[in-house]
């Protein structure tokens, strides 16, 4: 994880002021609770974890402009002060505040359905020989707009490959107040094992077209290769 990123995170992570791995109760909309835990990983990035009577899901954290957006696959967790939003990824949502009294109806959502955007696309890396199992993909999607200062890091997602087949597919979400308008919003790869560089993109591929997010397809070059061009 970049250093740029790390303080977003934290800053989303620390505002829940709550217990690390406590389960807190929520109740919701619909009538159901929904009991949640908040926590950092192994490596230190937040992540939220639901609980259910059947099992749990596990949702690592993703920057937010505001309060704080957890993710994965389709499902989504944005929680701001006392109150959550979960959607499950197939039109089903649900508007929850903390404690056991019931959401009330006209109580104001965290966020909008339309506040955060889903980047997609997949990356090909060319290699002669297949990779160490412990290589790990890490794609970014990030500001490019400022020709004299670093790119800021929006979204990183990290896939450990344990010998997985071309292309892999890749889902990033950007929470839109991220973006600003003259924000040139690009995704990047890598592959990595142990710290050390093996592969990455030579070429610009830009995440968004008038505003709107397209599917990226990416091809990364061998690290000597991509130097010597």
């Amino acid at each position: 994880m970049t250093t740029r990123l790390l303080p977003l995170l934290l800053l989303s992570f620390l505002s829940l002021a709550h217990a690390d791995g406590e389960r807190i109760r929520y109740a919701c909309d619909n009538g159901s609770r929904l009991d949640i835990s908040f926590r950092a990983d192994g490596d230190g990035r937040p992540q939220a974890t639901l609980h259910f009577a059947d099992g749990e899901i596990v949702l690592p954290g993703v920057p937010a402009a505001s309060g704080a957006l957890y993710r994965a696959g389709d499902i989504r967790l944005h929680t701001k002060g006392d109150d959550a939003r979960v959607e499950d990824g197939r039109g089903n949502t649900r508007n929850c505040t903390r404690g056991d009294a019931p959401a009330p109806a006209a109580a104001a959502e965290p966020a909008a359905a339309g506040s955060f955007l889903d980047i997609t696309g997949s990356v090909t890396y060319l290699a002669r020989s297949a990779l160490p199992p412990d290589a790990v993909l890490i794609v970014r999607i990030q500001d490019t707009s400022r020709a004299d200062a670093p790119a800021r890091t929006l979204s990183e997602q990290r896939i450990e490959l344990a010998g997985a087949a071309v292309p892999i597919p890749f889902r990033a979400t950007v929470d839109r107040d991220l973006i600003g308008k003259r924000a040139r919003i690009t995704v990047s790869a890598r592959i990595e094992r142990g710290g050390k560089l093996l592969f990455i993109n030579d070429t610009s591929y830009p995440a968004m077209v008038d505003g709107q997010p397209r599917h990226v397809d990416m091809t990364l070059k061998p690290v000597g290769a991509a130097r010597k061009r």
